[in-house]
């Protein structure tokens, strides 16, 4: 990295290492339960979703079904990486942040792995069983984007696409899981979504691409190189548009609007503090995204409540 300090290391220290037993660490490392950012980031949207119904229909945020999400998201984030380090262990032997991670490191076996992978995925078709057929089938079909993601940094540019189709699923699942259909918000909202996951997942890809161009690993960081903060512009304003575009058409109110504003505000903050020259400054500024998700949540979860006080 020409920032002089190394990509950010992939364990350091966190509650798994000082409180976790020792045989489940490594497993606990697969999940990404030492570093939980990404649940949070692929929750956030399936929240978003869930007020954002409860606006449109003039009632108080279904607390239930933001406790199932919550637990699915955990599960499948989980699957997701061990899927991911599964098919990426001999890239990640390579790269410095992530070639402590279990199965380089030999910690844990591609079957045990397979193993682990199986049981978070039924933690997951437990929880998505809990709603309706509708938002069943919605679930499941997200399966063939989250099983392609990890081949496509191998064959394009603008792997984060594909990611943004992942992260951004719950927008189109909260919806049905209130209405048993989707209409015209949730795929506002999913849009918005993806523009917006593109843009953080290109400032944590900063992080890694010296490695990554050396191992021939592709990544919108690598694209964009000098150009990055002009396509975070345009990326953030996107999501802006259409995340707005969403909650005008739920017929959401200024609590809505504030909330929306804040974390308009808090993305043009993040696009004039980031140095993509250092890893660490990257990774800080990527985690704060959960901050900004959870500013919408918020206003989306008061106007939600001030429309079914009326």
């Amino acid at each position: 990295m020409t920032g002089g300090a190394g990509p950010v290391p992939d364990s350091t220290g966190n509650w798994v290492d000082r409180l976790a037993p020792g045989w489940a660490r490594p497993y606990l490392r697969l999940a990404r339960l030492d570093r939980p950012i990404g649940s949070w980031l692929l929750l956030i949207p399936c929240w978003w979703s869930v007020a954002l119904a409860a606006v449109h229909a003039g009632e108080q945020v279904n607390f239930r079904h933001l406790a199932l999400f919550f637990i699915g998201a955990f599960a499948m984030r989980g699957a997701g990486c061990t899927w991911n380090d599964i098919v990426d262990r001999d890239l990640d032997a390579r790269v410095e942040r992530t070639r402590s991670r279990p199965i380089p490191s030999g910690q844990v076996t591609v079957s045990a792995a397979g193993a682990f992978l199986v049981l978070q995925a039924l933690v997951g078709l437990a929880v998505l069983l809990q709603f309706n057929r509708f938002t069943i089938l919605t679930g499941l079909a997200s399966l063939v984007v989250v099983v392609a993601y990890p081949f496509m940094k191998r064959v394009t540019y603008w792997p984060q696409i594909v990611l943004g189709l992942a992260f951004s699923w719950g927008a189109l699942m909260g919806w049905p899981a209130t209405f048993a259909r989707l209409d015209l918000p949730a795929y506002l909202l999913y849009a918005g979504a993806i523009c917006w996951v593109i843009g953080y997942d290109t400032i944590y890809a900063h992080q890694d691409r010296e490695d990554d161009a050396l191992i021939g690993i592709k990544s919108t960081a690598l694209l964009f190189r000098e150009r990055t903060k002009p396509m975070l512009v345009l990326l953030y304003s996107l999501a802006v548009v259409l995340i707005a575009l969403a909650g005008w058409s739920a017929g959401a109110g200024f609590a809505f609007a504030v909330g929306f504003l804040a974390f308009a505000a808090h993305l043009a903050w993040q696009i004039a503090r980031l140095d993509i020259d250092d890893p660490v400054n990257c990774l800080v500024v990527f985690k704060s995204n959960r901050d900004a998700g959870l500013i919408l949540l918020a206003g989306m979860v008061l106007d939600a409540a001030v429309r079914a006080g009326r």
